[in-house]
């Protein structure tokens, strides 16, 4: 005899949506997934953000088909009574299914060959440049070059975090901490915290970590209510010094560019070393780290003088300030929302909060397939090399769903970047004259 199945609604569902008791749906089937959390190789952020809700295209889009076993030990006997699937998700999956087929997901090509050369042909120009000359001007020219490393080695390491590049999880794991920890110097694990929450919770402004700086950028003016990041679990005070510098972005925004790498270094080092936070591979993490420091020191103390060695650095920021850019370029001037991600209309949040940077196909290497945003987020494990190819298909798509496709030509983004960041720079002047804000922003801002 076969067993009744049994069903619980989507609303009795909201109601398992907290650690210790964590449920999913995925096609209509129930997972009790709170036991996973800890161990889940994409970390607790993804499942909580998707928690007491049906989370299919989030799966789908992230997990090959070997994981469906996987999900089978969690399935706890329920189905979701009220499974309904929508024509946006039928269609995306069915894009999904024809892409598996052409053996797209597998098919990595030898374009990380390549770059992987390229990174060993510029690393030995900058280290010999710097041991072996006296100009100063070839020792910026090493400086730049290496931002250029640094560059390529983060598109690298994005695409094996995404487990696109090699063709297992231990060749990734390896790829990971060689381009992230050692020679960017950027955690691999601190990468994967917050990039997984970006995109599952893509332009969230209380969920997604990619839009939360305040108080040096703001790109809408619901940051002005105090809200609350779920991510990082503080409240961002929009005070008197948030206020200021937010008053002045749209002048700053570059300069910041230039530095942010800094930034990045410290919340490597903030996590890392937080006793709290459960950090998977903590201490390889920190090897990984101290590999970088040790040969980056090692290389700028061959500069004859600490002119020279603060000019070196500095012109290798100013290089890697192009990607930052391109990172803000992808998001900040796109609709922007606040709350979890629904995941009903999980496909439809990425192409709203997405924007691509149109460029000509040799210059795919300098934004290292990410020019391509919306496709990847659609398709993380896509491997750059086919992102090209299925844009048409992702064009038609939205055309026939009404949903937005915004591609930009690298200086339309910069300018629709700086127009985001002008209005809510104006907004945040405005907050000392309440009538004002009130009549004149609220008419004219359509921002998000």
């Amino acid at each position: 005899m076969s067993e009744t199945k049994k069903y619980i609604t989507a609303e009795e569902l909201k109601t398992h949506n907290k650690p210790g008791d964590l449920w999913l749906s995925i096609q209509g089937k129930v997972y009790d997934v709170s036991k996973w959390m800890n161990e889940h190789p994409g970390g607790d952020v993804p499942l909580l953000a998707l928690a007491g809700q049906d989370a299919t295209d989030a799966f789908i889009a992230y997990h090959p088909g070997t994981a469906w076993k996987t999900l089978d030990q969690f399935h706890n006997g329920f189905y979701l009574k009220d499974f309904q699937v929508s024509e946006v998700s039928k269609d995306y999956r069915k894009l999904v299914t024809e892409f598996s087929k052409l053996g797209l997901f597998e098919k990595k090509g030898h374009g990380v060959i390549y770059i992987f050369l390229s990174i060993a042909i510029m690393m030995a120009m900058c280290v010999y440049g710097v041991v072996y000359s006296d100009s100063m001007i070839v020792h910026l020219g090493c400086g730049a070059i290496l931002g250029m490393v640094w560059i390529q080695s983060a598109y690298l390491g994005h695409d094996s975090g995404h487990y696109q590049m090699m063709s297992s999880r231990g060749f990734n794991k390896f790829a990971q901490f060689l381009t992230g920890n050692c020679l960017t110097g950027i955690s691999i694990a601190w990468w994967k915290w917050t990039h997984n929450a970006h995109h599952i919770a893509c332009n969230s402004l209380d969920h997604d970590p990619d839009l939360q700086h305040i108080p040096i950028f703001a790109v809408s003016s619901t940051f002005f209510d105090n809200l609350t990041s779920v991510f990082y679990g503080r409240k961002m005070e929009f005070d008197s010094i948030a206020r200021f510098l937010v008053s002045y972005q749209h002048f700053t925004f570059y300069p910041v560019m230039i530095v942010g790498r800094i930034n990045l270094y410290i919340q490597t080092f903030l996590l890392l070393f937080n006793p709290k936070r459960n950090v998977p591979n903590r201490t390889l993490n920190i090897l990984g780290i101290a590999v970088f420091w040790a040969w980056f020191f090692l290389l700028v103390s061959y500069l004859p003088n600490f002119k020279e060695q603060v000019l070196f650095v500095l012109t290798s920021f100013v290089v890697t300030a192009f990607q930052h850019i391109q990172f803000c370029l992808n998001h900040f001037s796109a609709n922007v929302y606040v709350g979890r991600p629904e995941g009903n209309d999980w496909f439809e949040k990425q192409t709203k909060g997405s924007i691509d940077i149109t460029c000509a196909t040799w210059m795919d290497w300098l934004f290292g397939g990410l020019q391509f945003q919306l496709e990847h987020h659609l398709f993380p494990r896509l491997p750059r090399c086919h992102l090209r190819k299925v844009s048409p298909v992702i064009q038609d798509y939205c055309k026939k769903h009404n949903l937005p496709y915004r591609s930009l030509t690298f200086w339309e983004a910069n300018r629709s970047t700086l127009k985001t960041l002008r209005d809510a720079a104006l907004q945040a002047r405005s907050l000392a004259d309440p009538m004002a804000k009130n009549l004149l922003w609220e008419a004219f801002n359509t921002h998000g």
